[in-house]
């Protein structure tokens, strides 16, 4: 984990002048800088230059965040991306359209567009936005609660996440992280005792059960779904142990605290930790926010989809937070999240930020 970078503020010295933004070339040099979760300091510092550079204030807050700000009016509207992208250095090539490397999707993509249709807005028409690239997205969401805690409650939030750019993101499933751990004596493999490891694997099939059992013919939205991230088994001749971390998806009809209790029922004697809970959300499709949104995409002559999320983002924190209208949107396609094949079609990075800057003029 990177340690946090002492707060640096700036302003920038132009106050009137409407910048000129090349989208292609901010992405792409965003997409130059490795920026794993817990270590994005080095892009934030790269953004906080290339934003005073064409008109934003700009700082990095106490965490790690990105805070740059546009206008100067009473109405605010808070853009949240993040910085951070999972593992796995891509190399950052262009075919086409097709602009190849990690985080060009999850979620350099959305950032870049976010800033690029802010800057084409007014500073002098009553309105203020600040636009985030939060720390540990990826990891756990530690830029989104410091935002919590100290950002006061804002007009509208935009959650900048691949959508495509006529999807409009009203929903992610909850999640939990927990950690289970057992210790016993060592005993022979032929013995009739139950191994470590036997434990740790019946654990996990027995949260898998239950959740098989609860979600039947449920949508992927509504169903609960149970995955092990990792199991570790072993032992000194003395002590044997193991430990298994599971992450669980949990939508809006299943009860967060219920779902804790069948943790702590399935640990049985064995130790059990929860790492993170972060709870679903879903925002109002007929908000004057999604409104705006469906008629921008409209006049961009798409075809405006209301979307529901298997995953997480940082919505989950920010929206119990603040509780005030909010959508996701970006460009891109999440089904290229994570993998070593993500890209985003740069003809539909323009068409999304065409739409967002028509959302935020009016």
């Amino acid at each position: 984990m990177g340690t946090a970078p002492r707060t640096v503020v700036a302003r920038s010295s132009s106050a009137t002048a409407r910048p000129s933004v090349d989208g292609v070339a901010l992405l792409t040099e965003m997409l130059r800088v490795d920026s794993v979760s817990g270590d994005e300091r080095g892009l934030a510092s790269i953004l906080v230059r290339r934003l005073l550079d064409v008109g934003y204030d700009a700082h990095v807050d106490e965490v790690g965040n990105l805070i740059a700000t546009w206008g100067h009016g009473a109405r605010h509207t808070v853009l949240v991306g993040h910085l951070d992208t999972a593992p796995g250095q891509l190399a950052v090539r262009r075919t086409g359209d097709l602009l190849f490397g990690r985080g060009a999707v999850d979620a350099k993509g959305p950032l870049a567009t976010a800033i690029i249709a802010v800057a084409r807005q007014s500073r002098d028409h009553g309105r203020r936005y600040t636009v985030v690239g939060a720390v540990e997205e990826e990891s756990t969401s530690r830029g989104a609660h410091h935002l919590a805690a100290t950002i006061a409650r804002p007009d509208e939030l935009i959650i900048l996440e691949p959508s495509g750019w006529e999807g409009i993101t009203i929903g992610y499933k909850g999640s939990v992280r927990a950690i289970w751990s057992v210790r016993q004596p060592a005993g022979h493999g032929a013995g009739p005792r139950r191994s470590t490891g036997d434990r740790a694997v019946a654990f996990v099939q027995d949260l898998q059960g239950h959740a098989r059992s609860w979600s039947g013919e449920r949508s992927m939205f509504e169903r609960l779904d149970v995955r092990a991230l990792g199991i570790h088994t072993g032992g000194d001749g003395i002590t044997d142990h193991a430990r298994v971390e599971v992450g669980l998806r949990v939508p809006l009809t299943y009860d967060v605290q219920r779902l804790l209790d069948v943790l702590r029922a399935a640990a049985g004697d064995a130790t059990f930790e929860i790492v993170n809970v972060d709870p679903p959300v879903r925002t109002d499709r007929r908000s004057p926010l999604a409104r705006r949104f469906v008629d921008a995409i409209r006049a961009c002559g798409g075809t405006p989809r209301f979307k529901l999320k298997t995953g997480t983002s940082d919505l989950n924190v920010l929206v119990p937070a603040w509780g005030c209208p909010a959508i996701a949107y970006g460009p891109g396609d999440s089904r290229l999240d994570h993998t070593p094949d993500e890209h985003v079609d740069l003809v539909e990075v323009e068409r999304a930020t065409s739409v967002l800057e028509a959302v935020l003029s009016r």
